[in-house]
């Protein structure tokens, strides 16, 4: 699920997982030990996040395996997606770049949010589908509104419409645009530059910024997980999900 190497003091850490990269519990492990792997690793001063399938960065959860989870499973996943990447991103003492190209929905876009900086082609999309599938944004609450402003943030959010790259760069949820077939190498270098820093300085560095940019993230993040999992318990959390995995139209409640 996940392919991990070192070169020039980065290490590229690939999502792995087809057809979509879909999230699990077991995908978000293997992130995180990779993530802690290079954590550890003196030799490695900067981190890359990208895709080893062509054309995707990631579809967000993978919704058939969260339909079998029991509710107390899909909080546990979902945990790991917002609360435990986040912290451990926030604590890594090394800069970490997203990598992004093809398409990057809902919980994608939440492991992309975790690293310090987004390089995406521009051609990537983005979107924020998860009511349409019988589920919330909810951690984008928190975060998205912050960057973008409330009433653009509530436009992706709840329409759940794609948008482009250049409207992310535009947005600011994007660092960096390239053409697809340079992603790769963009973020190579960016990530050459950050590693020439002093690792000291660094880490510092880092710990400053995330504590001055938190903004009451821990809290919402805590809150998100459990809307989650109150909305997956919900008639129409499940309507949605099991359209979603048949392929037809949800039939939502009116009552």
């Amino acid at each position: 699920m996940i392919e991990y190497d070192v070169k020039d003091n980065v290490a590229e850490i690939r999502l792995n997982n087809p057809p979509i990269n879909g999230i699990t519990g077991d995908f978000m492990d293997r992130l995180m030990d990779a993530l802690r792997r290079a954590d550890a690793d003196p030799e490695v001063r900067a981190v890359i996040i990208g895709s080893a399938i062509a054309r995707r960065f990631c579809g967000g959860l993978d919704i058939p395996e969260f339909l079998r989870n029991a509710p107390e499973q899909a909080h546990a996943a979902v945990s790991k997606l917002y609360v435990e990447l986040h912290e451990l991103q926030a604590n890594l003492g090394k800069p970490t770049i997203a990598a992004i190209t093809g398409s990057v929905r809902g919980g994608g876009i939440s492991i992309a949010i975790t690293c310090d900086m987004i390089v995406a082609a521009d051609d990537a999309t983005f979107g924020y589908p998860e009511m349409e599938v019988g589920l919330l944004p909810a951690i984008h609450y928190t975060h998205l509104p912050r960057i973008v402003g409330r009433y653009r943030a509530f436009d992706l959010l709840f329409t759940g419409r794609t948008f482009d790259a250049r409207e992310a760069m535009a947005l600011g949820l994007v660092s960096r645009l390239a053409p697809e077939a340079q992603v790769q190498d963009e973020a190579r270098a960016l990530a050459r530059v950050l590693a020439a820093k002093s690792p000291t300085l660094m880490r510092m560095g880092k710990r400053a910024f995330t504590r001055a940019t938190d903004n009451g993230y821990r809290q919402g993040a805590a809150s998100a997980v459990d809307l989650i999992t109150a909305v997956f318990a919900t008639r129409d959390g499940q309507e949605g999900l099991a359209a979603f995995a048949e392929k037809r139209k949800p039939k939502w409640r009116t009552d």
